[in-house]
């Protein structure tokens, strides 16, 4: 899996004013809205790929193509809320970013005992350890954002380390909900590297 989020060399202070008191508005409402109802088809997807996978060992083509697409514009957007980028993120599953990069190779085969383990165990061994330790980290990526606000305000610049690590964040919790949503069958790591 590749997830960039690109830093920029400077920021734009108005964008971030803008996002920052009508983002909810113009950004949130309308992507969100979108993404929820796309996220309905999702969850169909992901219940027909289970059955996919249990019976052929193979996530259905087309489905998986539709779940990366739908991450792609999830980052997207994501990337504004949190101010790792500017620019308005386009709309659809085929919009483009020159921002951000999300990709993920298709799996020809996915194991069957894993789907399994995934689909009865996944909350105790993936979900339970990776979000306690991911709630601490999205803490530390809410404080680390709030400085970078008054940093972009101030001097225009992100601090790289900051964005290294809340793009780290974002890498890290996908990486959990690609493994639980059977679309990979790699354990994620404890790391947003």
């Amino acid at each position: 899996m590749i997830l960039e989020v690109k830093k920029q060399d400077s920021y734009s202070r108005g964008e971030l004013l803008l996002r920052s008191f009508f983002g909810v508005f113009y950004i949130m409402l309308p992507h969100v809205f979108l993404l929820a109802l796309f996220g309905i088809v999702s969850s169909i997807y992901t219940f027909i790929a289970f059955w996919s996978i249990l019976f052929t060992g193979r996530y259905p083509q087309s489905m998986f193509e539709f779940q990366v697409k739908l991450n792609k514009w999830s980052l997207r957007v994501n990337a504004r809320l949190y101010n790792l980028s500017d620019g308005y993120p386009s709309f659809g599953l085929n919009g483009t970013d020159e921002y951000t990069n999300f990709d993920m190779a298709y799996p020809e085969n996915l194991g069957r005992g894993t789907l399994l383990l995934k689909a009865f165990f996944g909350a105790f061994y993936c979900a339970l350890p990776h979000g306690f330790v991911l709630l601490f980290r999205m803490i530390a990526t809410y404080i680390l954002g709030f400085l970078a606000w008054w940093s972009v305000l101030f001097t225009g610049n992100y601090p790289e380390s900051w964005h290294n690590f809340n793009v780290g964040t974002l890498r890290w919790s996908m990486r959990v909900n690609l493994y639980l949503s059977f679309m990979t069958d790699d354990y994620p790591p404890f790391s947003g590297k």
